[in-house]
């Protein structure tokens, strides 16, 4: 009898299993399974979510938004910004490589203050790189890259016409993203990199006491279209040139 009960549930298992309904119960598990493809995507969706959080971060604090020693919170950005915990958390470790959040463990992230002493020393670096940069650029761009060299130059002339200050760092930060790319040294892209943002939060916070937005956006300008031109030469002397005057510009700060 045990044994008649035992074949019988074994058919009947049987049954069950090489049923359609069965086999459709089996693919359904399946496809619930995250595929590579799923996974993939889930992955660049982060990674563009951590690039808008860093970039919507990085402006608010390179603009003085979240002011030096203002402490953060994950979840107040998060709500903030409308992104996901994870995200902001990407994006705050970017910042702290840029030197412009310290993590402090137990204790929270800040903003980082504003150093003079820094900045000088800062463009000491500054200086070599960006000769460099721009004589590469000027050798290397690609067409399609001379031309928005071009058209950077224009739009920050008329920027520091309209004196949209706001507008201006958002072209000076397209300045150095495209430089840096066609310099086609990723070495150099990397070290310049952790100075961009410090030194455009730096002339933010005193460019209406000692700045000339006119000169700047000149001076800006000049390297653009040397590069867009393919002077190299000319390039890299229109980048010393910009380089001394953001130096005399922190230099002023001093006295402010």
């Amino acid at each position: 009898m045990i044994y008649v009960q035992y074949t019988l549930g074994m058919a009947e298992r049987h049954f069950l299993l090489a049923s359609p309904d069965a086999c459709a119960v089996r693919r359904d598990l399946k496809s619930k399974k995250p595929t590579k493809r799923q996974s993939r995507a889930n992955d660049a969706e982060d990674g563009t979510l951590t690039d808008r959080a860093y970039r919507e971060l990085e402006e608010m604090i390179v603009t003085l938004r979240l002011s030096p020693g203002t402490v953060l919170s994950e979840q107040a950005l998060a709500l903030r910004l409308k992104i996901g915990r994870t995200p902001i958390r990407e994006a705050l470790q970017r910042l702290a490589r840029d030197g412009l959040v310290v993590i402090m463990p137990r204790r929270g992230i800040m903003v980082s203050e504003i150093n003079l002493r820094l900045q000088l020393r800062l463009l000491e670096v500054r200086r070599e790189l960006e000769r460099l940069m721009a004589s590469l650029a000027a050798e290397r761009a690609s067409p399609e890259e001379r031309q928005e060299f071009a058209e950077v130059a224009q739009a920050m002339l008329a920027a520091s016409a309209k004196a949209d200050d706001i507008a201006f760092m958002r072209l000076d930060q397209r300045f150095n993203i495209l430089i840096a790319t066609a310099s086609r040294n990723e070495f150099a892209r990397r070290s310049m990199g952790l100075m961009n943002a410090l030194s455009r939060r730096f002339w933010y916070q005193h460019y209406q006491e000692v700045a000339d937005l006119p000169l700047a956006a000149k001076l800006h300008a000049a390297v653009a279209e040397a590069v867009a031109q393919k002077k190299v030469k000319a390039a890299a002397t229109a980048s010393d040139r910009l380089i001394d005057y953001i130096e005399d510009f922190a230099r002023k700060t001093m006295d402010t």
